[in-house]
């Protein structure tokens, strides 16, 4: 299975997970700064600023759209509860 390296700008850790593994997930795993409530994308506790490696994250969906907007989100932010990982990026909490 395919690997990809995340980082977690707030503890300086990078980890490597298998593709399509949720940000989520590992956040919680490590002990990141990543807060959630619900894990469906309703939300918008999860959001976090993607500081390198946009594309290597699953297309928002149009649910994670509508939240982002909701929450006034800047182009960099995304949910973590929905964004999987397909390559290497760089993250921290919002």
């Amino acid at each position: 299975m395919p690997k990809a390296n995340i980082t977690f700008d707030d503890i300086g850790k990078t980890v490597s997970v298998p593709a399509g593994t949720r940000v989520i997930e590992v956040s919680e795993r490590i002990g990141a700064g990543i807060l959630y409530g619900c894990r469906e994308g309703d939300c918008g506790t999860c959001m976090m600023q993607v500081l390198e490696g946009r594309d290597n994250l699953t297309e928002p969906s149009v649910l994670e759209e509508k939240v982002l907007r909701e929450n006034m989100a800047n182009g960099h932010d995304r949910l973590a509860c929905q964004a999987q990982i397909i390559g290497d990026c760089r993250i921290r909490p919002a």
